[in-house]
């Protein structure tokens, strides 16, 4: 008779996340090479549990945030750790462009990084200088957490298995991106782009207003020129309906809403419940 640690060992293959040429598995790329449509949301809770509980909810990845969170490069390894353990893909969204931004948290083992208010085709030369290694860029070696602290097949295999597992996306939320679109775009190391609603509305004059035609014809532009490009688009919805609305209008992936403010939500309901 089959005890319950029994049936949970013969289960835990079926459970680990593949490791290639000694990094992890990017199911995220994965979904987006086989044109699955995907969802994730911003990170904001703080606790390693709350990243479990979005990969046990079936989240296809989580945005950590280092732009507005507080988070430490020695925090978000923790949090990387249990998106790996729930099979949710850890992204960064990295506090600005530079290099030590880039390289720590690729070195602790984000699998892909979004990169905010970008504005040229330069600033993004230089990001895939920081984040990729040869041939397509210059990103630091050491044996981190990335390359399984070295228990790899041999530095060729993982630069080559890095540079097309790491997703490098761009945030489109500023005027100038949409403006540059197309030469963003054409960098080679860029996997698509993030488009961040309020902080575009805001660079065109327009705080918050997203359903104003401007801003809703620069969001179809940035759209337009992923497709044609053969790039991925991703794009911030704050609810369920705004994602749907998205996905039918064409983008790749929706990040909706953000962890705590669906936690105050749900429990808010509860609060008002009748009694």
């Amino acid at each position: 008779m089959h005890s319950v640690y029994e049936n949970f060992r013969e289960l835990q293959p079926k459970m680990k996340m593949e490791v290639i040429g000694g990094i992890m598995e990017n199911l995220l790329k994965k979904m987006l090479e086989k044109r699955k449509k995907s969802v994730g949301t911003f990170f904001s809770m703080g606790s390693s549990v709350a990243v479990e509980a979005l990969g046990i909810a079936g989240m296809d990845y989580v945005i950590l945030d280092k732009e507005h969170g507080p988070y430490g490069v020695e925090t978000i390894a923790e949090y990387i750790r249990s998106a790996e353990r729930r099979k949710i893909t850890p992204l960064v969204r990295v506090k600005d462009s530079s290099r030590p931004s880039i390289l720590k948290v690729l070195d602790v083992g984000a699998q892909g990084i979004i990169i905010p208010m970008i504005k040229t085709k330069e600033e993004v030369e230089k990001i895939i200088e920081y984040a990729k290694f040869f041939p397509l860029g210059n990103r630091g070696v050491a044996l981190t957490r990335a390359s399984s602290f070295g228990n790899i097949n041999s530095l060729e295999d993982y630069f080559e298995e890095s540079n097309k597992n790491v997703l490098i996306l761009p945030q489109c939320e500023t005027k100038e991106c949409v403006e540059n679109i197309d030469e963003i775009l054409n960098v080679k190391g860029v996997d698509g782009i993030f488009i961040g609603p309020y902080d575009l509305s805001q660079s065109f004059g327009k705080p918050g207003q997203i359903s104003d035609p401007t801003i809703q014809d620069a969001m179809d532009k940035v759209l337009s020129a992923c497709k044609k490009h053969n790039k991925y688009s991703f794009i911030y919805a704050p609810d369920k309906k705004t994602a749907t609305d998205y996905f039918n209008r064409g983008f790749d992936s929706v990040a909706i809403g953000m962890d705590i403010l669906l936690y105050i939500d749900t429990f808010r309901d509860i609060a008002n419940m009748p009694r």
